[in-house]
């Protein structure tokens, strides 16, 4: 019995110090978040995340991509299958990649998809179409993943008005931003950034809390982002403390998700 108790007591120790050790880990968490791409490095970066053991949230449109029937067509299924059993988070990025451009006065939004049917063309949307593009990303996730995604989305770009974002909350999505220091840079032209440059940009100016952006590949990018960066990028903020969470766990969108997931 003495010897039982012992063991229990060690178990317990080593629990407890394991406990310990995880939640000051993460008393200087970050929000990796990322947004499809052209995925041709999406194999790499779900190699880099798991030798890391980092989770991440995707947010996902069904975007042309190099290699398959686009981000979230048939040939990326498995991938995303993958995602989801190594514990990732998942939300609407508008299917067909969606850019708001206008509220309009008779209350609808001028809006221009960047993939799908009708890529390039400016439309009039209701908030009921807007609605539609959100659930349409969430349903086709829900299907690749087997998991219900978050109920938050993030535009395409970014780009919003108040309008728009009352009328995605009142059909059950919050809207995701990124913090200045977040914007980790892969779109932009690598002449100009380097990737040196916003590497050591990161690792300067991110500070803990912050939602940080990024993408599974970039067209226009000619020196690609994430085989250089992401991983030094990981080892370097874990080496100051930093660890990395999904959206599932920030503080800013705890009670929204109480509230509308089910």
């Amino acid at each position: 019995m003495r010897l039982h108790g012992l063991l229990c007591a060690g178990l317990l120790l080593i629990y407890s110090t394991a406990f310990v050790h995880a939640s000051a880990a993460c008393s200087k968490p970050v929000y990796l978040t990322l947004d499809t791409g052209h995925m041709d490095v999406a194999p790499l970066i779900a190699d880099i995340l798991q030798r890391h053991q980092v989770k991440v949230t995707f947010f996902a449109a069904d975007e042309p991509s190099k290699i398959g029937d686009g981000s979230l067509g048939t040939h990326w299924a498995p991938w995303w299958k993958a995602r989801a059993a190594e514990g990732h988070a998942f939300a609407s990025h508008t299917l067909d990649h969606v850019y708001w451009r206008a509220d309009l006065p008779d209350g609808r939004f001028q809006v221009r998809p960047s993939a799908g049917p009708q890529v390039g063309q400016t439309q009039a949307w209701t908030s009921a179409d807007y609605c539609a593009a959100l659930d349409a990303a969430s349903q086709r996730l829900q299907s690749l993943t087997g998991i219900a995604p978050l109920p938050l989305f993030r535009a395409p770009g970014g780009k919003t008005s108040a309008r728009l974002l009352a009328a995605a909350r009142a059909c059950g999505y919050a809207h995701v931003g990124w913090a200045q220091a977040g914007f980790l840079g892969d779109e932009l032209p690598s002449e100009k950034y380097s990737n040196a440059q916003l590497l050591a940009k990161a690792l300067r100016d991110v500070r803990p809390g912050d939602i940080l952006m990024a993408h599974l590949g970039i067209w226009s990018r000619k020196d690609p982002w994430a085989p250089a960066v992401l991983e030094p990028l990981i080892t370097g903020l874990q080496a100051k403390g930093y660890c990395f969470e999904t959206l599932r766990s920030h503080p800013d969108y705890q009670d929204w998700l109480n509230a509308h997931t089910k």
